[in-house]
């Protein structure tokens, strides 16, 4: 049986390319909102952090109606550390669309999301987004994916793909780049024309690969996947499996079934294949697992999930000011969560240390590790994580370490101190071209040099350049790479810290803090331009005097402390640091708070 009445596609891009912003308007012309209702920007960007920083973290489905066809959409993340929400929502889907941006052209992530779904087969609709922006090279962005698609050994027929130009923010599209669109006809017309409609069985024996994991207090874990064959009816029983454990076979029951109707999830009495569908009733249900019939018990291959490169260690946190703020500070309340977070992100690996106290972290990237912290703190958790770290591979006797491929877009006058950065974090220029009044420059560098290195790129480009990385391969080992010139300013004792303190400390370095803060012994109170770290006494107090000069105390002006948010914490983080993460602070310290201890471990650091 041919199913006319559905296509299933997904929009994947590089960051910012507009997926969210198209996927709004989509919605809007198909009638999914009454005339009259308020609808915010990105209504697909449900979560806050999302909001906030105007990414996509969670692949998110919706569907529209469009000349009684239902088209199932899938808005995918563009972040390189959220990869792993793409490669597998791509197996729920028969078409994508590819967004590129019509001023920046393709980027590393738009590399990624098309190479996978080059090897999946699936069919492409390219759409240069953004036309309308002043800077729009369309030409130039054209020639430049079909360039990709060649590079990417696209067969004849991907070569083919429609190329649509469309602008989200104004809700149109065009076949030809010269004409102006009036509303998107033409992109719901070529999904229905280009994507095939698939070919099912209904009267197979059911199965369902779960592709994303959802969680709701009220019926505990929803499975989230494309009916493969069969028909799924609510209260059936069914068992469970999965293609890569084979002697997992459970029975359960799929008490509730829904089907994703615009932004809503609608109960089902059943849904066929081909229809994407959510479903609640199994408790231990997990991405990757096989949903069958009964009497036959057959899992689907899951798609393999790219592994991490970048760990840390989450722990307890133990500093002096430990339990004030947060809600769950215990190891049971932290190995809980992190194990928890795993049932619905697969690019995350969590692993038990020799200590109760601590656990290893593993991720993408730093984004995607900064992501969950973010997420905890607002939860209400408390604890510390240690510097970032990358994950090294032995192969054949040797040792190996992740690369990334880096493209930075700079003003021509930047080049120079991009160039010198790289050098000095061992990245190897591979491209270099004009992309209108700006350079676009590639490298291939070692991951543990882009540590730390995002400031100093907006630093030195003096707040005008991009940057955008993603995974390239395991190389072998570069050498030694210093992690920061910079030292740290170390509170000397316990207090509050005052206006005279860090006006006598100020001329050491920048300063984190304000008068007024809270200080323990071993914690970083800001940065120091030499290499070695330098105790400071932000608490000292001016001694009260007989004598009284006018304007003596009016002399005193501090500097405006720097305030550093989460990802700049954690590219600041020394070797023998640590970020202590509340839901109110975040404050660097010491791994040794005892300032004499830490001179005596640094000491016996020198000897051996």
């Amino acid at each position: 049986m041919i199913r006319n009445d559905l296509r299933n596609v997904a929009i994947i891009a590089h960051v910012d390319h507009g997926k969210t912003t198209l996927v709004d308007q989509m919605l809007k012309q198909s009638g999914t909102f009454r005339e009259n209702q308020v609808v915010q920007e990105r209504v697909m960007d449900s979560n806050d952090l999302e909001k906030e920083r105007g990414i996509t973290i969670l692949a998110k489905n919706t569907s529209v109606n469009y000349h009684g066809v239902k088209i199932n959409i899938i808005d995918t993340p563009g972040h390189a550390d959220f990869g792993g929400e793409v490669e597998r929502v791509l197996k729920m889907v028969n078409g994508v669309l590819i967004l590129v941006d019509a001023a920046e052209g393709p980027m590393p992530q738009t590399r990624f999301v098309m190479q996978k779904a080059l090897e999946m087969n699936h069919k492409l609709i390219i759409v240069v987004n953004k036309v309308d922006r002043p800077d729009a090279r369309i030409a130039e962005v054209e020639d430049e994916i079909l360039e990709l698609l060649i590079d990417l050994n696209a067969s004849d027929d991907q070569l083919e793909s429609p190329i649509l130009f469309c602008s989200g923010r104004a809700g149109t599209a065009s076949r030809y780049a010269d004409k102006d669109g009036k509303d998107l006809t033409p992109l719901f017309d070529t999904i229905l024309n280009h994507v095939p409609p698939m070919e099912v069985n209904e009267r197979a024996p059911l199965q369902i690969l779960v592709s994303s994991i959802d969680y709701n207090e009220y019926v505990g874990r929803i499975g989230v996947g494309r009916i493969e064959r069969g028909t799924a009816v609510a209260n059936q029983e069914i068992t469970v499996c999965n293609y890569n454990d084979f002697t997992m076979k459970k029975r359960g029951k799929l008490v509730n079934l829904y089907q994703i109707e615009g932004l809503s999830r609608t109960p089902v009495q059943s849904a066929a294949a081909g229809d994407i569908v959510c479903f609640s009733g199994l408790e231990g249900i997990n991405i990757g697992d096989t949903i069958c019939a009964n009497d036959c018990v057959e899992a689907v291959k899951f798609v393999k999930i790219s592994e991490p490169t970048v760990e840390m260690t989450f722990s307890v946190n133990d500093s002096p000011f430990a339990g004030k703020e947060g809600k769950f500070v215990t190891s049971r309340h932290l190995r809980e969560r992190l194990y928890r977070e795993l049932l619905k992100d697969v690019s995350l690996k969590v692993e038990d240390t020799d200590t109760a106290e601590a656990f290893k972290v593993s991720g993408r990237g730093e984004m995607h590790l900064s992501i969950l912290i973010e997420t905890m703190r607002r939860e209400g958790y408390e604890f510390q994580v240690s510097t970032p770290k990358v994950l090294f591979k032995t192969i054949d006797g040797h040792l190996y370490e992740p690369v990334e491929r880096l493209i930075v877009d700079v003003p021509e006058d930047s080049t120079g101190p991009v160039f010198q950065s790289m050098g000095e974090r061992k990245g190897e220029l591979v491209h270099m071209g004009a992309v209108g009044s700006r350079m676009r420059l590639e490298f291939i560098i070692p991951a543990r040099g882009l540590f730390g290195y995002k400031s100093d790129f907006l630093t030195s480009t003096k707040g005008e350049g991009v940057m955008n990385s993603i995974f390239y391969e395991y190389q072998p080992y570069k050498g030694e790479l210093k992690r920061r010139d910079t030292g740290s300013l170390v509170a000397f004792e316990t207090g509050e810290a005052v206006s005279y303190g860090l006006f006598n400390a100020q001329d050491r370095g920048v300063l984190f803090v304000d008068p007024g803060t809270q200080v323990y012994e071993g914690m970083v109170v800001g940065v120091s331009p030499k290499s070695d770290d330098i105790n400071v006494n932000v608490c000292k107090k001016k001694h009260m005097t007989n004598t009284r000069a006018s304007g003596s105390d009016d002399a005193m002006r501090l500097n405006s402390p720097k305030k550093m948010s989460l990802e700049e914490c954690l590219e600041f983080l020394n070797d023998d640091e640590l970020l202590e993460v509340t839901p109110r602070t975040l404050r660097i310290r010491k791994r040794i708070l005892d300032s004499e201890l830490r001179a005596k471990a640094k000491a016996r650091e020198k000897k051996a």
